[in-house]
């Protein structure tokens, strides 16, 4: 499975613990690894070392870092040489599968999570309530709470990306009010 996990939340967490609980073995890409913009705030490595706090010495799984070609064609034939043969590739992204679908077998993440444990996050959530002070804590493992607090990822959000995270969710806001006709007269 290959995801940006920025930052690794709750439905992140179920989708790798389910992971480990039904294979042998476990590939972890780290999609955008050569990203540091809006939608990818935190660090190939500190990405890595939140996955390894929610996983916390959890065996059978490895971790690759995957760039983001801004090519899907290429990316995929990358990925494809970079992963070889796999039992099943794990993705919720619609154009990914349409990418790897005639490489692989592509499974939907919430196939393998049981209705009880199946959490409605994402990482957009995550970093909105990072940006206005919301609760963004209850959205992530504690431990990834924890290393993003001791590291001070978070702050460091807040104060590079904090602004235009805001900035974006209040346009998003007025756009939605001129599509209901709500629109400032």
């Amino acid at each position: 499975m290959i995801a940006r996990w920025k930052p690794v939340h709750l439905g992140h967490a179920a989708v790798l613990h389910a992971l480990l609980d039904r294979a042998d073995s476990v590939v972890i890409g780290v999609g955008s690894a050569n990203r540091y913009d809006l939608d990818n705030p935190f660090t190939a490595e500190e990405t890595e070392r939140m996955i390894d706090a929610t996983l916390d010495g959890r065996p059978g799984y490895s971790m690759v870092r995957v760039n983001d070609l801004g090519d899907g064609p290429r990316w995929a034939e990358m990925v494809a040489g970079m992963l070889g043969p796999l039992d099943y590739y794990v993705t919720a992204n619609g154009y990914v599968r349409s990418l790897l679908m005639d490489r692989y077998t592509v499974v939907h993440p919430v196939a393998l999570l049981d209705p009880s444990r199946r959490v409605r996050v994402d990482g957009t959530m995550v970093r909105r309530a990072l940006a206005t002070g919301g609760d963004w804590r209850s959205l992530v493992p504690t431990a990834v709470a924890e290393l993003m607090e001791r590291e001070g990822w978070a702050a460091r959000f807040v104060r590079e990306f904090g602004e235009a995270t805001r900035a974006a969710l209040l346009a998003e806001g007025a756009e939605a009010a001129m599509r209901r006709g709500d629109g400032l007269d």
